[in-house]
């Protein structure tokens, strides 16, 4: 893993202008991290981009590098990209385990972060680090949020986000578990007690609805739902996924490791919406995939699709299937 990180470092051009920082939404200091590492100074490089994003180790493992720093690299265009995500994630995991978090002096000041998702622990790291006295309100039993209920493990290890849980607490930050703000703790009940600011980062748990026929029965579930806890889930040995993004990419993978034997993952185009490396990883898994179908019916022996006809102006036509 060493020798591939620094081989992909040294590739790293170190351009003037670097579009890899540009792909980035939170601007990481991509050619700077490097030149560090490649210097001998991995520590100064983690401390980097841990300032710049405090969720740095994990953004190395889920973003998506090929939309965004690596589908920027200027080696991109005739050759493979530098592999950032590989770099930053030796980097940070490097700088993680050993880090100690300096708190400015304390402002005795309270805030409210509710939802310790991946904003609830970035806003709770940056207010606790400034000197603030932060309690996480978070509606279930661990901190993560989507990264750890919506992201599985073999994508982003939970131990992770119980070492973040220990970082917080040194840097003096509470938390109360298993606390839902709007039930007998409410907004106003913050401001009450004395916070004077509350960061609400409570996530999109709502899933989409297809609004056809069948969505209620009992052999269909929604992939936001079922990432929760597959355990609780019994789908049988022949699953049907119904769109290609990464959520469905992170579904079949993971019902194939509980005991599905078949999985096909159906979209309505001819391309899929997932990373080409997510979709890689799946077909590896064994998934299969069907291309331009579209579900007009859910029943319980499985979905029904009609055919999506793509004529030569692109033009897309539904046939009954």
């Amino acid at each position: 893993m060493a020798d591939h990180v620094i081989n992909e470092a040294k590739r790293c051009l170190n351009c003037k202008k670097p579009m890899c920082r540009t792909g980035c939404p939170i601007n990481t200091p991509i050619p700077q991290m490097i030149h560090e590492f490649l210097n001998g100074g991995i520590t100064e490089a983690g401390k980097m981009v841990f300032e710049n994003n405090p969720l740095s180790i994990i953004c190395s493992l889920v973003c998506d590098h090929e939309a965004q720093c690596e589908g920027h690299c200027i080696r991109g265009i005739k050759e493979s990209p530098v592999h950032i995500s590989s770099i930053e994630n030796y980097i940070s995991s490097n700088y993680f385990d050993k880090m100690e978090i300096v708190r400015d002096p304390l402002k005795n000041k309270k805030a409210a972060v509710i939802g310790s998702g991946p904003a609830g622990i970035t806003i709770a790291t940056i207010l606790a680090k400034r000197g603030y006295d932060v309690t996480v309100f978070e509606s279930r039993e661990n901190i993560g949020g989507v990264l750890r209920y919506g992201i599985p493990e073999f994508r982003l290890p939970k131990s992770i986000l119980d070492n973040y849980r220990k970082k917080l607490y040194k840097l003096g930050v509470r938390f109360r578990p298993n606390t839902t703000i709007g039930g007998a703790i409410s907004v106003d009940d913050l401001f009450r007690d004395g916070y004077l600011a509350v960061f609400i980062g409570t996530g999109v748990w709502r899933p989409n609805s297809l609004n056809i026929k069948g969505e209620s029965l009992g052999n269909v579930h929604f992939a936001i739902d079922y990432l929760v806890n597959p355990d609780s889930y019994d789908l049988g040995e022949k699953v049907a996924i119904i769109g290609a993004g990464n959520s469905a990419m992170d579904v079949a993978r993971t019902a194939l490791r509980k005991g599905a034997r078949e999985v096909t993952v159906y979209t309505h185009s001819e391309k899929v919406r997932a990373s080409v490396r997510e979709v890689e990883y799946a077909q590896i898994d064994g998934v299969n995939f069907e291309y331009c179908k579209s579900p007009v019916e859910l029943t319980d022996k499985g979905p029904i699709f009609a055919d999506i006809i793509i004529n030569e102006d692109g033009e897309k036509m539904v046939q009954a299937g």
